[in-house]
């Protein structure tokens, strides 16, 4: 390595330490319980309860979904072995796409290796052409960005409105009219992953109907959270059908990995040509599509996960003081080094709430996001009221600095 790039890496590593932005992986001992792990150290390990994932529903360690991935491992092996359209789509891929179809209300659905593959492709392969002017939620999820400066490279204009703000959106369409030629694109998050907030989904369809774009929706936080079936927030919203491209992710309620885009047979069609993330990547492990399919079918047959995530869900909000509203619950501190305190003074009482910190979120505005799952107990959960109590951030103080 030459000097100038030695150079580099310690000017921008100093940066990172001097600003508090460092990262660093802190690895745990992941058990058989999706809300809890044992600490790694020199001494004894400690178990930590976990409010720090994705996993809501706690389907990564439920027994039909681990069985079924054992199951398709010691039949078909661990891997697709190639790319989805080279030879590595198999049956299960095929009853996986039909299971998230219908839970989407879709014609067909497409997989991915990844919820960020599925977003940065699907976006980059939809508008990527001078064509297409975008319109996007200016706290969209990191792989639209992505897939959208693709698309912009590619000729597209992209137009970034006021979080939620749909006045602005609506002012941003009316001062630039569709031409003859022109296709428009509206795409949002519907269940923001830092504020634990909603798309305003149902205005949203109305301005699709009055405009005329397509509407791409990024479900990734609300599969199987929301929505008397658990399809997403467009239908706890009532407005699944006016949702053209409905994106996913299977690592979050589902509990396993991958990406996924319900659409039309059309689209389909179209987007197993041209995204290349799933055209130039190798397919969805076979074990990771057995274990979704058996996931949606545990959901669906035991409703009771999902009314057990909402009860801790208004338990937690009670004690924070703030709206009852998804199992994102965010503690915004302000200050880096005070999120970094608070996270490492609960980690020693047992918690692992992680900081989150600029850039991912704008400077001032630093954090603790809380994350709840059907898998913790009742008891996780006052637990973890009493430790915020303990840091002043729960009950009528911390409303008051909510």
């Amino acid at each position: 390595m030459t000097s100038r790039w030695e150079a580099y890496l310690d000017q921008a590593l100093e940066s990172l330490r001097v600003t508090r932005l460092s990262r660093e992986l802190r690895a745990t001992v992941a058990g058989n319980h999706a809300a809890q792990a044992q600490t790694v150290g020199t001494g004894p390990g400690r178990t930590v309860r976990l409010f720090s994932l994705n996993d809501y529903l706690g389907l990564s360690t439920h027994p039909q979904v681990c069985a079924a991935a054992a199951s398709a491992a010691l039949a078909v092996g661990s891997g697709p072995r190639s790319s989805a359209l080279v030879g590595g789509y198999t049956t299960h891929h095929r009853e996986l796409e039909s299971d998230l179809a219908t839970l989407a209300g879709t014609e067909e659905c497409l997989l991915f290796p990844s919820g960020f593959a599925a977003n940065c492709s699907v976006m980059a392969a939809v508008a990527g052409s001078p064509e297409v002017e975008v319109f996007s939620d200016e706290l969209n999820h990191a792989s639209l960005v992505d897939g959208l400066r693709l698309a912009k490279a590619a000729g597209a204009r992209v137009q970034v409105y006021r979080h939620n703000d749909m006045a602005h959106l609506e002012s941003l369409l009316q001062a630039s009219p569709a031409k003859p030629t022109s296709r428009r694109l509206v795409i949002t998050d519907t269940l923001f992953s830092m504020d634990g907030d909603y798309a305003p989904l149902a205005r949203l369809a109305e301005l699709r109907r009055a405009h005329g774009f397509l509407l791409a929706v990024d479900e990734a936080h609300a599969t199987l959270v929301c929505g008397d079936r658990g399809a997403g927030a467009a239908e706890a919203a009532g407005v699944e059908g006016s949702v053209d491209l409905h994106l996913g992710t299977l690592s979050k309620a589902v509990g396993c990995s991958g990406g996924f885009l319900a659409c039309s047979r059309a689209w389909k069609a179209l987007l197993v040509a041209k995204a290349r993330g799933q055209v130039f990547s190798t397919a969805m492990p076979v074990p990771m599509a057995a274990a979704a399919s058996a996931a949606l079918r545990v959901a669906r047959e035991e409703p009771e996960l999902r009314r057990r995530l909402w009860r801790h869900v208004g338990v937690l909000s009670g004690a924070l003081g703030v709206p009852s509203r998804s199992p994102i619950l965010p503690v915004v501190v302000g200050a880096e080094a005070r999120a970094l305190r608070l996270a490492d003074d609960l980690w020693r009482a047992g918690f692992h709430v992680p900081a989150i910190r600029p850039p991912t979120v704008p400077p001032g505005t630093s954090r603790l996001r809380i994350s709840l799952s059907a898998a913790h107990s009742d008891a996780d959960v006052v637990a973890l009221v009493r430790a915020l109590q303990g840091q002043g951030l729960a009950g009528a103080s911390a409303a008051a600095r909510l």
